[in-house]
């Protein structure tokens, strides 16, 4: 039987990043249905722009021929520097996001934000485009699908890094066209290389400045007619786009990849065709699809709780709401997002980040037992990222995190960093204030393991601190955070 406790924490860890302790009175009587309701009512306010770009960098930007006049001026030297300056400004972007995924009441829009920024992936090391994409993404998170492809597809960030300002008439470049369709809509094997050369001739003269606003630049456009999956006219861009969204492959694509973020792995068909139907028949509305997912009956049962291998910013974000902190060099998260192979605005490639079990090898999952001891004790990491130059955009840099004495880091030396923190423990010490000696360490269980498969008491209690009951608590939290039960949600 499952608890109602249970099944509210496994709603908060899939729309959300986890309970928080001033939650925990509600978990064992609240309706599922209450939650469900909160959440969406909590996440219907549209964000505010997070903008984090320095004055240097927002200078260059009064005007596009100011921009090319003054790019021109500058030396090697200066160009390096705005260059340093952006990918300093980017981690700023991770840190701010990371800390409105901890402490925002718009759990949800939160989460799906994370998921459309796997879904979407870009890599760019210019912030302004970062900033204008995230905010896209944060904005239509919830709204409807095809408003969301087509504000992603117009963005400077996306225009650029699938390379759609060197598409012109005459010289088609297919990049763009192709990841349109096989990561962001139909998916491979459904369409042929004929529709993606096609798509690449509608997507010519789709273009952005370099203050990042989308151009259709109509001379490198190519009028010709065009037929594609199966329709025949003079297409633009944008009716490729519409052409897509026409396509019921589309929802069921988009269905699927939500079903295997914020439900399972393994897919129900059944539950997917009656999802995507539904989406489809909506007009793409991601709330509906989402509501229809949280509200049913099926997305509670057994199998699906405590099945997802949470990703390393659910790790970090989780921890950090179970048990409120306060980080003095927030930087140390940068390391610990490269260590652990999800640093936000770097995925991997255009295709993001796989996520499953690929989130879990030898030197990671040893990592991720260890996180809630180092931030216990203010701990060193002391490990060297794998040299992913991809990750880095062809830019590695020994600086994610700089070691605590300031000493420059060299190219062989491993990097450390030491999480410097202090959790405010009196919200989560209450929860348990009126919970006997002996069923302490269950009723901890309880609220941290989303598991069914208990973990035997005699494992956890010989590494605790029996001195006092408070000691006992905390000893016994981070223990249980350091299991491998943990890292399932």
């Amino acid at each position: 039987m499952i608890s109602n406790q249970l099944k509210n924490q496994h709603l908060l860890w899939r729309a959300g990043f986890g309970p928080i302790p001033e939650e925990f009175h509600q978990l064992p009587d609240a309706s599922s249905k209450s939650y469900v309701e909160a959440l969406f009512k909590a996440s219907s306010k549209f964000p505010g722009y997070i903008d984090v770009a320095s004055n240097v960098i927002k200078g260059l930007v009064m005007g596009v021929d100011e921009i090319s006049r003054q790019t021109k001026q500058l030396s090697d030297e200066e160009k390096k520097k705005l260059r340093r300056q952006s990918r300093q400004d980017i981690k700023n972007l991770n840190l701010t996001w990371l800390s409105e995924m901890v402490n925002s009441k718009q759990q949800l829009r939160e989460k799906l934000s994370l998921f459309w920024h796997g879904h979407f992936a870009s890599r760019n090391l210019n912030i302004l485009y970062q900033q204008q994409l995230l905010d896209v993404i944060r904005q239509n998170a919830l709204g409807n699908f095809g408003d969301l492809l087509a504000e992603v597809s117009k963005s400077a960030a996306m225009i650029n890094f699938l390379n759609n300002n060197q598409n012109k008439k005459g010289h088609p470049n297919e990049n763009f066209a192709r990841e349109v369709m096989e990561l962001f809509t139909l998916g491979r094997g459904n369409y042929t290389e004929s529709d993606v050369k096609e798509a690449a001739r509608a997507f010519t003269g789709w273009g952005a400045t370099v203050a990042g606003e989308f151009i259709f630049r109509k001379p490198q456009h190519d009028t010709g007619q065009k037929t594609f999956l199966g329709k025949t006219g003079n297409f633009t861009g944008d009716d490729v786009l519409d052409i897509l969204l026409q396509q019921k492959q589309t929802a069921r694509f988009i269905t699927q990849k939500i079903y295997k973020y914020f439900v399972n792995e393994q897919l129900d068909e059944n539950k997917i065709t009656w999802l995507a139907n539904r989406f489809y028949q909506s007009q793409y509305n991601i709330e509906s699809l989402l509501k229809d997912i949280f509200s049913s009956d099926w997305f509670y049962d057994a199998q699906n709780i405590g099945s997802k291998i949470k990703s390393p910013v659910e790790l970090i974000v989780g921890i950090r709401r179970m048990l409120p902190m306060e980080i003095k060099n927030e930087d140390a998260q940068l390391l610990l997002q490269r260590l652990l192979g999800q640093m936000l605005f770097y995925p991997p490639n255009v295709a993001g980040w796989p996520g499953g079990k690929n989130w879990i090898d030898s030197s990671s999952l040893m990592l991720r037992l260890r996180i809630p001891q180092m931030i216990y004790v203010s701990g060193e990491i002391q490990m060297k990222p794998k040299d992913d130059d991809d990750q880095m955009m062809g830019r590695m840099d020994t600086a994610t995190s700089p070691p605590a004495d300031g000493k420059k880091n060299k190219g062989n030396a491993k990097m450390g960093a030491q999480i410097v923190g202090s959790i405010d423990w009196n919200t989560y010490l209450k929860k348990f204030e009126n919970i006997s000696r002996e069923k302490l360490l269950g009723e901890i269980s309880k609220v941290l393991i989303q598991t069914q498969v208990g973990i035997p008491e005699s494992s956890i209690k010989k590494f605790t601190d029996d001195s006092s009951r408070e000691n006992f608590i905390k000893t016994a939290t981070i223990q249980l955070m350091s299991t491998p039960e943990y890292q399932l949600c």
